[in-house]
């Protein structure tokens, strides 16, 4: 027989209270109903791109975080939390563009006070991460006798003292306190294995196909390629998705951002090529190549990049370039390069961040976001 409550009274009237506070929930207005189904997360910003942060926060639904960031005279940079984080799950938008250095260290000190301030967990949202192109020691140097003279032109050392300023940068984070990282198209995505946290590499890969199929018409007669070697992987996934061909440039370089000569491996001719490359700095390489593909016959040249950091004389060499269009994403802020240049477009990734936050707090998988872009 069931064993009946010895106070029925009370265990009725608990009932009733506890029904009334899900009706009272259900039929609140929205932002009651975010707040309900996503406790105990807040999203905050570093200076580096608040309007990723702005548009991320709009998809989950919730309100960004108050911070103040500011300088001393002396140029140190100073954090203020402007709420409580106390066991809450923590989200900082940071992107390593505009002036790196500084916006590092600012991610860097806001990861800190968080922690220092309990929260439960941080987790650093890197659309564009900081000195990823630093990942190996690759340089080859002259070498020096002991006595301190040069070496003959054609002894080389193998013996490199270049950094690897990748792994440093790694390092930082996990001792600011960082649980997570959530990053977008590493340079080599062996960096994650330089964390012995999380590190969840989003693909900007589905975005660019849907970006293709929707915007270039001829897109069934196109080939896919890749400005070097390094890039090969992505552009063979992407031919694939797309059932279309893929080529591959194979570039020499003289030193950094100079590139001394250019070979194409691939049929390229009566064909719409489509460049794709993880980021573009100075775009040396993509306007080479571009010339290199319709001296080989293609009709038409698009570039379609992840990090658009348009350094140096990055615009004027697209402005002169033949591309019908140069298309980035916004993990870097985008606006002033398309006032400068009508040829750059942008591909709006924030909502694959929202979901990786979203499916990050409540515990989900974010595989699904390795292959579709989340409507």
């Amino acid at each position: 027989m069931p064993v009946r409550s010895p106070r029925p009274i009370r265990a009725l009237t608990l009932a009733r209270s506890n029904l009334e506070q899900v009706c009272v929930i259900s039929c609140s207005c929205p932002s009651n109903l975010v707040h309900h189904t996503m406790p105990n997360i807040k999203v905050f910003s570093g200076s580096s791109h608040p309007d990723l942060a702005s548009r991320i926060v709009d998809r989950l639904g919730i309100d960004l975080g108050k911070v103040v960031t500011k300088k001393f005279s002396n140029l140190e940079t100073c954090v203020e939390i402007g709420e409580s984080v106390r066991g809450e799950d923590v989200y900082i938008v940071q992107s390593g563009s505009g002036e790196i250095n500084d916006n590092l260290m600012e991610l860097l000190i806001m990861i800190n006070a968080c922690k220092i301030a309990s929260a439960s967990r941080v987790t650093a949202v890197i659309p564009c991460f900081p000195y990823a192109r630093q990942d190996k020691k690759d340089k080859v140097s002259k070498g020096f006798s002991h006595c301190g003279k040069l070496m003959k032109t054609n002894e080389w050392k193998f013996r490199s003292r270049a950094p690897i300023s990748a792994k440093l940068v790694a390092n930082m984070l996990s001792v600011a306190g960082a649980d997570h990282i959530i990053t977008m198209d590493l340079h080599a995505s062996q960096i994650q294995g330089f964390f012995d946290i999380p590190v969840d590499n989003l693909y900007a890969e589905p975005a660019v196909l849907k970006w293709i199929r929707e915007n270039i018409v001829e897109w069934r007669n196109s080939i896919i390629v890749s400005p070097d070697a390094g890039g090969a992987k992505r552009v063979t996934s992407i031919a694939d998705r797309l059932n279309v061909e893929f080529a591959l440039i194979h570039k020499e370089r003289k030193k950094a951002n100079e590139v001394a000569s250019m070979v194409l491996v691939g049929d390229v001719k009566d064909r719409v090529a489509i460049l794709v490359d993880d980021m573009a700095d100075t775009c040396g390489t993509i306007c080479h190549a571009a010339d290199k593909l319709v001296e080989a016959g293609a009709t038409k040249v698009y570039a379609i990049l992840t990090h658009g950091i348009f350094s140096g004389p990055a615009i004027s060499r697209i402005n002169n370039a033949c591309f019908e269009a140069v298309v980035v994403t916004n993990t870097i802020p985008q606006d002033g390069h398309m006032k400068d240049c009508s040829k750059i477009q942008c591909i709006d990734v924030s909502m694959m961040f929202a979901e990786a936050v979203r499916r990050t707090h409540n515990g989900e998988s974010v595989s699904y976001l390795f292959s579709n872009v989340p409507y």
